[in-house]
C-alpha cells in the first residue's frame, strides 16, 4: 500500500520548498528527481484511493489529481512571465497525447494480445459528445472570432466558453455517476487482487495526495525558467514547453490580465479534426483491432514532427 518513495518523495519535495527560506538552494537536477517523484507518488495515492471508492469515483480522483498537477504547472509558468501561447499549447499537447499516442499504444498492445477489444459504446459516445465541442469552443473557434485581434476571446466571451465549459463537464460527470452510471461501468468487472484499502489509508493516502500536488505545482515554479531557457537554447519552438508539461485554468488569464492566445494554428487545427474524425470510426463500433493503435500513433507521430518543425 504505502513503500518508502510514496511517502518519502511527497515529504522531502515539501521540506525543499522551505530551504529558500533559509538561504538554502535545492540544485536543480534535485528539483527535477523531486518533481519527478512528486508526481509518480501522487498517481499512487490517486490509485488507492480510486480502490477505495470504486471505480466510478475512483477514475474522478485519478483525473483530479492529474488536472491539478497540469493546471498548476502551467499557471505556475504563465504567472512567470508573458506566455499567452503557453496554456493552449499545453492543453493541446494533453489532447493529443492521451487521444493519439496513449490510446494508440493501449490499442495496439491490447489488439496484439487478445486480438480484438470490446468497450461499450454508450460511453465512449459521451465522452466524444462533450469533449468534441469543448475542443472546438477553447481551441478553434478564438481563430474565427473578429471582437479581438488575434487568436484570443475577449473578456466576455472568454467567461462564457470558462461558464460553459465547466456546465458541460459537470453534466457529464452527473451523467457518469448518477443519472446513467450502468452505462459507465463494464459488464465484467475486474476483481484487484490486492484488498480495499482500509478508511485509515484511504485518509493518509489523501493527506499524502494533498502534499504532493503542492509540492509538484511549487517545484514546477522552481523549475520552469531552466525549462524555457534549454528550449529556448536548442533552438526549438517555444510550443515544446508545452508538450513538455502538457489544461488550461481562464481565471488566471483574468486575474492577471495576460492575453490568452486560444486558438490554434492551421495545421493544428487539421490535426485536431484528424483526430476526432478517426475517433469517431475508432470508437464506433464498440471492439478495436492494431488497426486502429497503428492509426492514432500515426498521427501522433505527425503531431510531434509538425511541433517540432512547424
Amino acid at each position: 500500500m504505502f513503500s518508502w518513495w510514496t511517502v518519502g518523495f511527497p515529504l522531502v519535495g515539501a521540506t525543499a520548498l522551505a530551504a529558500p527560506l533559509i538561504g538554502l538552494q535545492v540544485p536543480i537536477a534535485a528539483v527535477v528527481v523531486l518533481l519527478v517523484g512528486c508526481t509518480f507518488s501522487s498517481v499512487h495515492h490517486a490509485e488507492t484511493l480510486a480502490h477505495r471508492l470504486g471505480a466510478l469515483f475512483g477514475s474522478l480522483v485519478l483525473a483530479l489529481a492529474i488536472s491539478v498537477i497540469e493546471a498548476g504547472l502551467i499557471v505556475s509558468m504563465m504567472l512567470g512571465g508573458d506566455q499567452p501561447e503557453l496554456a493552449r499549447d499545453s492543453i493541446f499537447s494533453a489532447l493529443l497525447i492521451a487521444l493519439n499516442g496513449i490510446l494508440g499504444v493501449c490499442l495496439l498492445l491490447g489488439g496484439g494480445r487478445h486480438y480484438q477489444q470490446s468497450f461499450r459504446v454508450s460511453a465512449s459516445n459521451a465522452f466524444l459528445a462533450v469533449l468534441v465541442p469543448l475542443s472546438m469552443l477553447t481551441m478553434v473557434l478564438p481563430s474565427y472570432t473578429v471582437s479581438a485581434a488575434g487568436p484570443v476571446f475577449t473578456r466576455v466571451q472568454l467567461i462564457f466558453v470558462a461558464a460553459v465549459s465547466f456546465v458541460l463537464y459537470m453534466l457529464f460527470l452527473y451523467v457518469q455517476l448518477v443519472r446513467h452510471r450502468s452505462d459507465f461501468v463494464a459488464d465484467h468487472e475486474v476483481v484487484p487482487d490486492t484488498p480495499r484499502p482500509s478508511g485509515r489509508n484511504a485518509w493518509l493516502a489523501l493527506a499524502l495526495l494533498l502534499t504532493a500536488l503542492v509540492a509538484v505545482v511549487l517545484l514546477a515554479k522552481l523549475l520552469s525558467p531552466v525549462l524555457e531557457k534549454s528550449v529556448e537554447a536548442a533552438g526549438l519552438p517555444k510550443a515544446l514547453v508545452g508538450v513538455a508539461i502538457a489544461l488550461l485554468v481562464a481565471i488566471t488569464a483574468l486575474i492577471t490580465n495576460q492575453s490568452l492566445h486560444l486558438g490554434l494554428s492551421a495545421p493544428m487545427v487539421v490535426l485536431l479534426f484528424t483526430t476526432f474524425l478517426t475517433l469517431s470510426f475508432t470508437l464506433n463500433t464498440g471492439r478495436t483491432t492494431v488497426l486502429e493503435g497503428f492509426v492514432h500513433l500515426a498521427i501522433f507521430a505527425a503531431f510531434v514532427l509538425f511541433t517540432m518543425l512547424p
